[in-house]
């Protein structure tokens, strides 16, 4: 009886060991700084993402939230906790590219498998194993865009504004270029840094080009602010940009001045692409009270993307959680049809483009990705 008690307490302390037993899983976001909008987003779809599938392989999952300020330091040392302190198996993050090339350094290696919602400068997850993502990258979008500009706009001339700062940014506008002047568009570009607030140099510049367009490759904030002080300079022509103006505020800030803007996303919550799409659309507005952005509809995909790895490897050792990341094919997300090319890191998608419509951003246009080649 002694020994049968002695095996009854010890299978009793397994038991209880195992329901309090978590699976942690990081999530590197800028909560605060300057592109903070981007993070809140992308939280609202993890924490959705969480409510609706909070264990897997019969373990409770629990997310570990850290801020990198919009900084690539931060975004560093964030990591290095995450993994570090918090024993993160596998991480969410970080969602501008700067930050993504940063982290993505550290999880190389410790070997512990990211995956960005957002980033989209080549450079994530190029020469990369553990490093990948639920988004298109820089090329695709910076040809769509050009695509988009000469045979639906008829656009032949335009300034490009590239923040320098931004790995994001000079990438899509070197995307964006070699693309117009296959199609014999001129271009003048010119430059600025994140956080600038005048813009009148550049767009001297750009009116004194006989600019039909002004493109400016950055985030919601400058993007904003160069539209406002264009229209206020007279400026008629179009204004586009890519997915970095995909955030509440570019409205906010900009108000009528981003009316009729055109830029290129991934998503857009009118045009589901697969069952999951609306119903993630339906489970969004029913907790938040809105309609999803791109940005919520990524970090929701990034979430169950890795959550479907662990149950793919049936296991959480990070080696193998990454080796299962790269294995995903034909994955149903929000955003569409997932499939993570193994060598890369990168899934191909179809790019759509959303404008500024009543200060909503409106469906606009999709572009394949078999017609972008």
């Amino acid at each position: 009886m002694r020994k049968f008690g002695k095996l009854l307490v010890v299978a009793l302390l397994l038991s209880s060991l195992s329901m309090f037993a978590v699976i942690k899983i990081g999530a590197l976001l800028p909560l605060t700084g300057g592109v903070s909008a981007f993070g809140d987003l992308v939280k609202k779809g993890i924490e959705l993402a969480h409510e609706e599938k909070g264990t897997v392989l019969g373990q409770k999952i629990e997310v570990v939230y850290m801020d990198t300020r919009s900084e690539k330091t931060e975004a560093a040392n964030g990591i290095a906790r995450l993994i570090d302190k918090e024993g993160v198996i596998a991480v969410i993050g970080e969602v501008i590219s700067g930050n993504s090339i940063a982290a993505g350094e550290i999880a190389e290696k410790k070997k512990v498998p990211m995956v960005s919602p957002s980033s989209t400068n080549p450079l994530v997850t190029q020469g990369k194993k553990f490093v990948s993502r639920v988004c298109f990258i820089d090329p695709l979008q910076g040809t769509a865009l050009a695509e988009f500009a000469v045979k639906t706009l008829k656009i032949k001339k335009a300034t490009v504004f590239t923040d320098v700062e931004q790995d994001y940014s000079v990438g899509l506008s070197n995307y964006f270029i070699e693309r117009f002047k296959k199609y014999g568009g001129q271009v003048l570009q010119v430059q600025y840094k994140s956080g600038d607030q005048e813009f009148s140099a550049q767009l001297s510049q750009a009116l004194a080009f006989g600019s039909e367009a002004i493109v400016v490759t950055g985030y919601y904030n400058e993007i904003a602010l160069v539209a406002q002080q264009a229209r206020s300079l007279g400026f008629k022509g179009y204004i586009l940009a890519g997915d970095g103006a995909d955030a509440p505020e570019l409205i906010k800030i900009g108000g009528q001045a981003v009316e009729g803007i055109y830029f290129s996303d991934h998503y857009h919550p009118d045009a589901p692409v697969t069952p999951v799409s609306k119903k993630f659309v339906e489970a969004f507005v029913k907790k938040y009270g809105v309609k999803p952005s791109t940005l919520s509809a990524l970090g929701y995909d990034a979430y169950m993307l890795i959550v479907e790895a662990i149950e793919r490897s049936k296991t959480t050792k990070p080696e193998l959680i990454a080796t299962a990341i790269r294995s995903i094919k034909d994955f149903q997300g929000a955003t569409g049809v997932i499939s993570i090319d193994p060598n890369t890191g990168n899934p191909t998608k179809d790019v759509v483009i959303l404008t500024v419509k009543n200060q909503q951003f409106a469906f606009a246009a999709k572009i394949s990705a078999s017609d972008l080649k």
